[in-house]
Order: structure tokens, then C-alpha cells, then sequence
């Protein structure tokens, strides 16, 4: 199924190349900014009853543009960038369904169970969604934190996807080495998030058409999601129609 995303920075709706984030800002590779406002998005997504998507904080300055979208349809995203143990709460407050966390949830290059284990008590497991985002090296895919740029010690496969879902309601995993390319998705990467995940999850990175969402549905067996960004007319692109996505969302829930 497609899953929509309202991505932020400096308040602004946004589609950038992933692997060109960095701590200092500079360098970021931009494929669109909007003149609409975030909630402009977010309203368009309650009117087509689309459930799932995410609204991600890329960097400082985004609050307010995330609360107004969070507040057009409230229930209907998740809400992602610097959520912590303090904050997490608030977030779901002000009409998050979920909160994703993400660098938090890893210290010293490991998954931090005492933070996870602190979020589970204070929101539930049903309320929370891990980011398992990641970059490939050495023919495997490892987890990487801090807009991406830095590698964990954790390899992505059943026994990390099976503990940690025991800690959450969903994963949401970027292809961080293809995200915002339009050059394809990951495929390897999609079939083996859904073999290994006994839980839902969402994959973003790389869709450029509408072949590419049919792909998902077919390799993973309905049991993997899409999120499609750069290459979205909605952002400016002109690989998928968002009234396409639209209309296989409604196909696929009318033969499940």
C-alpha cells in the first residue's frame, strides 16, 4: 500500500537526496520545496483517507510546521525527528498516531534497550515505530543514525527485526543509498524486510513510478508499504501521480 510522507526543513515542506544530509546543513541536495504549507499536505491526505504516512523533522525549526500538520489529520500520521523519552508524549498529543524514533533509540553505535524500554512504559509498544533506515557495506544492510551518516553495529536481519518488534507497532525503514534518486526502489532490501519482519512495515527509498508500488505489493506479499517522495507530482515530480496512488490503495483494500 502507499504510504504518504510530509518531509520538513527550516518549516517547509521538502524532498531531498538522503545520503546529503549532514550535522552542519551544508551540502544538502534539494529536489523540491514547497510554497504550501505542511498542513496543506496533511488536509489532502485526511481527504483521501490515507492512514500511515509520516511526517519527518529533518533538523531544527520544524515544530510548528509539524503541529499544524499533525493537527489537519490528526490520528492519521506519525510523526518522526528527534523524538525522545521527554518529548515523545507530546507529540502524540498534538495528533500523532505514532511517534518514530529514531538516532535515540541507539547509543554508542547499539540499540539502547533501557530508552526503548522507557518509551514502551510511558506510550506503549502500540504507539511507537522503530527506524530502522540504513545503508549497505560489506553485502549486508546496517542500521545508520544521525541523519544517516553514521554507522551502528546492528545488521539488519530476522533475529534484529524479530526483538525489536517486540518493542513496537511498525518499522520504517529509507533506503538511505538510493532515498530521494528516482532511480528505483531497493528490491533486495524490500523482500528481505518482509520475510524478517513479523510486524508491519514501511520502505521508503529510490520509487520513481507506479510500477514500482505494485512491485512492493507483489515481492513482499502485501506486508510491506511504500512511501513515495521526489518522485511524486506532489513534489514536483513526474515519475507517479498521487491520484494513481491513490486509486491502488483503494484497489488493493477492495480485493483484500
Amino acid at each position: 500500500m502507499f504510504r504518504p510522507c510530509i518531509d520538513l526543513r527550516g518549516g517547509r515542506v521538502v524532498q531531498i537526496v538522503g545520503g546529503s544530509l549532514s550535522d552542519s546543513g551544508n551540502g544538502v541536495r534539494t529536489n523540491f520545496e514547497s510554497d504550501l504549507p505542511p498542513a496543506w499536505f496533511a488536509a489532502r491526505y485526511r481527504e483521501d483517507r490515507l492512514t500511515g504516512g509520516h511526517v519527518i523533522a529533518l533538523g531544527p525549526g520544524n515544530d510548528q510546521a509539524a503541529r499544524e500538520a499533525l493537527g489537519a489529520w490528526p490520528g492519521g500520521l506519525q510523526y518522526g525527528g528527534g523524538v525522545n523519552g521527554d518529548n515523545a508524549r507530546a507529540w502524540l498529543d498534538a495528533g500523532a498516531s505514532h511517534v518514530i524514533v529514531t538516532s535515540w533509540a541507539f547509543r554508542d553505535g547499539c540499540v539502547d534497550w533501557s530508552r526503548i524500554d522507557q518509551l514502551t512504559r510511558s506510550i506503549g509498544r502500540e504507539r511507537l515505530v522503530l527506524d530502522l533506515s540504513c545503508r549497505l557495506r560489506d553485502n549486508a544492510y546496517w542500521v545508520v543514525t544521525d541523519r544517516w551518516q553514521k554507522f551502528t553495529d546492528v545488521q539488519l536481519g530476522p533475529e534484529t527485526f524479530q526483538r525489536l518488534a517486540n518493542a513496537c507497532d511498525e518499522f520504517l525503514v529509507h533506503a538511505v543509498d538510493v532515498e530521494g534518486l528516482c532511480r528505483g526502489i531497493d528490491t533486495e532490501l524490500v523482500a528481505r524486510i518482509a520475510e524478517w519482519s513479523p510486524i508491519p512495515a514501511t520502505y521508503a527509498g529510490g520509487a520513481k513510478s507506479i510500477e514500482d508500488l505494485a512491485t512492493v505489493q507483489r515481492i513482499s506479499g502485501g506486508r510491506v508499504h511504500l512511501t513515495i517522495g521526489s518522485a511524486l507530482d506532489l513534489f514536483g515530480g513526474t515519475g507517479v501521480k498521487y491520484t494513481d496512488c491513490v486509486a491502488f490503495n483503494r484497489g488493493a483494500a477492495s480485493t483484500s
